[in-house]
């Protein structure tokens, strides 16, 4: 071994080294923050933040299936009571009327502080005979059992209207004494967990949790036909990740299989085949290595389709092992390393276009390819040759080569057809093109069809609202957000009142703002005052003034009571509802209130808001309307806007290397013509299919550029020629069949990102190679 090649492997082995000890620390993440803006907008923001951190990201929905309704009753509530004691939920609510207990004692006790109606003219002697007049009209209705027991402490029925503000309406119905669904057949449980949305780990624990817990209970009861369901965004991550986790080692494992056997047959020697490997597993790790110091996260959709990408960094090894075999290495690097490099560099300017891309996703796919890409060529370059000693070489190949060469030749008389059958494609396409790419981002979601309908059916029971419509304040701190949001409120009331919006949720309801309370405070009037007063609006009233002793003790309380601060609330369903609505951020808080689209009179359905007459009612305020359908609906077409730029910058940047290195349009017309009627065929062919064209559609078409472009090149060679050497043309054979190999397997993912990879790059990869041997010069 000379000086040169020892430093060249010592070079190699450190950098393996290295390499290793980085991706052994790397985090490897499989959770849908791949689909997350790197710079979001406001309204993105907020979405993104409730993605990771909100406690609407903690909330699951649990459904109890099977049995009679006593059978559902009895497990809804042992569940709940052993969930509470895993100390992994920060609240379980079942309905059962001991867990509303704490809450109802909760707006007894600061029920001045928190009611609206709270105010000077409300303990006037006018305000006090209207309130207790109605209060006495309240006992004849059905809740009125309820609200008889507290009248001497709350004739002005302060409590009444808290518990109206619950909008118990939108519970779910109840049978035996819990939460069940409309049609009495699922007993159902809302938990929030401990674990933050973002933590697919604890989420997983969680989710893991119930199910096992149920299991337990239900063999403790001795129950047979019961069944549990569950959704949330917990699950949804969770499952997720596991799906892509799956899919990704799976196809990965049949796509590495199948080139390896193909490699086998080529090479007929493991060591070769191990040596033919050195250059793809050193791409792969360089990868991992570069996105790992670039982003901190490698995610999984990133591995899978490097895993993929196998099949095009083996080509390199395939060309060097089949074509030096008669010539040797120095004389392949002479005569066959430069179209070798020039399709490097092609796939470097497709890949490298992605990593400018505000999709965090797409820029790591560029990064972990480029860089792979790279690496292979180089070891293939610099590295084989060392390894390899010159007699190791595979099977010869050249009856192979004769063989397509034939094939090839055969194609050519197809030439006219193709065109015509490309212009018809064309034409189809032009008229399909307000149809071709989807504009709804839920493409991209791995979420499966079974999962999308037990949430919907889950969420129907519930009564949980669409989350589409948001109204946004923010502010430094908390205190001065929940001010800005009760300053939105008039405008919102008015609102509903007009029959824009049916109705919305705030935090300020269940925790205002100091300066309300103390304004409340304020409006209670002294002991003496009061009594007073009493004695003169009850003097026609059958309820006695002498009996309300203990209302005038309540409000004399509450004159000094200590403030209402979050951590009064607990883990209660309120503190749950203030917790979901009010938001730390990175610099300050945001309240959120959620805005329900108001009843069809006619379909009893809802109806759309309209933003515009809610951004013109919030005019003067510091509140912001956000529609998140139009927020995600804006990502998703930033992204895909982003994309087509970045791929025709990339297909740009490779018309102008090609050009370069060619210099002759008529040559570089033969090399662009085969990519470019492949991309119509592909996108005829998919569209014809019936598959949802997507961004990452679109991300493979470039990826079909980048990778065919190196057929093209190796035949731009044999110009003036019958053929290329049968060498190279079973050279081009076996390379195209791994990278169809390693990229059609996704094909078969359920994981719409990978799925999408695989339908456009194999098959396209195939046509590029076919229709770059029919119109060779």
């Amino acid at each position: 071994m000379t000086r040169r090649a020892g430093t060249v492997l010592l070079l190699w082995l450190l950098a393996v080294v290295a390499g290793v000890v980085v991706a052994a620390n790397s985090r490897f993440n499989a959770d849908m923050s791949f689909f997350l803006p790197s710079e979001p907008t406001p309204g993105q923001q907020v979405m993104v933040d409730q993605l990771k951190e909100g406690a609407v990201s903690r909330l699951l929905m649990v459904g109890i299936e099977g049995g009679d309704e006593t059978t559902r009753a009895d497990l809804s509530m042992d569940l709940r009571q052993r969930l509470q004691a895993s100390g992994l939920f920060l609240s379980v609510q079942n309905g059962e009327a001991g867990s509303q207990d704490a809450e109802r004692a909760h707006l007894m006790q600061h029920r001045y502080l928190l009611s609206p109606e709270v105010t000077p003219q409300r303990f006037t002697v006018d305000g006090l005979k209207g309130a207790i007049a109605d209060s006495i009209d309240l006992l004849t209705s059905p809740a009125g059992l309820m609200f008889k027991p507290l009248l001497p402490r709350d004739p002005t029925g302060e409590l009444w209207a808290q518990v109206q503000r619950l909008d118990a309406g939108a519970e779910p119905d109840s049978v035996e004494g819990v939460w069940a669904s409309r049609d009495g057949q699922r007993a159902l449980l809302l938990l929030q967990t401990a674990a933050e949305g973002s933590d697919t780990d604890g989420q997983s624990r969680a989710i893991d949790t119930v199910r096992r817990t149920f299991e337990e209970g239900r063999q403790v009861l001795g129950v047979i036909d019961a069944e549990l369901q569950m959704s949330g965004p917990g699950l949804f991550a969770v499952n997720a990740r596991a799906t892509i986790k799956e899919e990704v080692t799976r196809l990965s494992l049949i796509g590495i299989g199948c080139i390896v056997l193909v490699l086998l047959l080529v090479y007929r020697s493991p060591r070769l085949l191990g040596l033919g490997l050195l250059p793809v597993a050193s791409g792969a790790l360089a990868g991992i290595v570069a996105v790992s110091l670039a982003f901190g996260t490698v995610y999984g959709i990133t591995i899978g389709f490097g895993m993929a990408l196998i099949g095009e960094a083996v080509d390199y090894a395939i060309y060097y092992f089949v074509q030096s075999g008669s010539m040797g290495a120095a004389a392949w690097r002479q005569r066959f390393w430069p179209t070798v490099r020039l399709g490097v560099l092609t796939s470097v300017a497709g890949f490298g276009s992605l990593l400018f891309s505000g999709f965090p996703g797409l820029a790591q796919l560029g990064l972990y390819a480029l860089t792979g890409v790279v690496t292979a060529a180089l070891v293939t370059r610099f590295v084989l040759p060392e390894l390899a000693p010159q007699h190791l070489r595979g099977s010869d190949l050249n009856g192979l080569g004769q063989v397509l060469s034939r094939f090839y030749a055969g194609l050519r008389r197809l030439r006219w057809a193709v065109l015509v059958l490309a212009v018809l494609a064309a034409g189809y396409l032009v008229t399909e093109r307000d149809r071709l790419w989807t504009p709804d981002i839920a493409v991209l979601s791995p979420a499966s069809v079974e999962d999308l309908q037990v949430d919907a059916a889950l969420r129907a029971d519930m009564g949980a609202p669409d989350a589409r419509y948001m109204v946004v304040v923010s502010a430094a701190d908390a205190d001065t957000a929940l001010r800005l949001a009760e300053e939105a409120a008039p405008a919102l009331d008015q609102l509903a009142a007009d029959g824009v919006i049916g109705s919305y949720d705030s935090p300020a309801r269940f925790l205002p703002s100091k300066q309300t309370q103390l304004a409340r405070q304020a409006a209670l009037p002294e002991p003496e005052m009061l009594r007073a007063r009493l004695v003169e609006a009850q003097a026609d009233s059958p309820l006695a003034a002498s009996t309300l002793e203990p209302f005038i003790t309540d409000v004399a309380a509450a004159r000094t009571q200590p403030l209402l601060e979050r951590t009064a609330l607990g883990s209660s369903g309120l503190g749950l509802l203030v917790d979901s609505l009010l938001v730390q951020r990175a610099g300050g808080w945001s309240v959120l209130l959620p805005l329900h689209p108001p009843m069809a009179p006619s379909e009893g359905a809802s109806t759309d808001i309209d933003g515009a007459a809610v951004q013109t009612a919030l005019a003067g305020t510091e509140a912001h309307f956000i529609d998140m359908k139009t927020e995600l609906d804006t990502l998703y077409n930033d992204y895909l806007q982003g994309a087509i730029a970045l791929s025709l910058a990339g297909v740009c940047v490779i018309v102008l290397l090609l050009g370069a290195t060619l210099r002759s349009p008529r040559r570089l017309a033969s090399v662009l013509l085969p990519l470019v009627l492949a991309i119509v065929f592909v996108i005829a062919g998919l569209q014809l299919a019936g598959e949802t064209l997507h961004l990452l559609h679109l991300v493979g078409l470039l990826l079909v550029v980048a990778v065919g472009s190196n057929y093209g090149l190796f035949f731009d060679r044999a110009e003036g020629q019958d053929d290329l050497e049968p060498s190279t043309v079973a050279a081009m054979g076996v390379a195209n069949l791994t990278t169809t190999l390693g990229f059609g397997v996704l094909g078969f993912s359920t994981v719409p990102v990978l799925h999408a990879m695989g339908v456009t790059v194999g098959p396209g990869a195939v046509l590029v190679l076919l229709l770059a041997a029919m119109f060779k010069r």
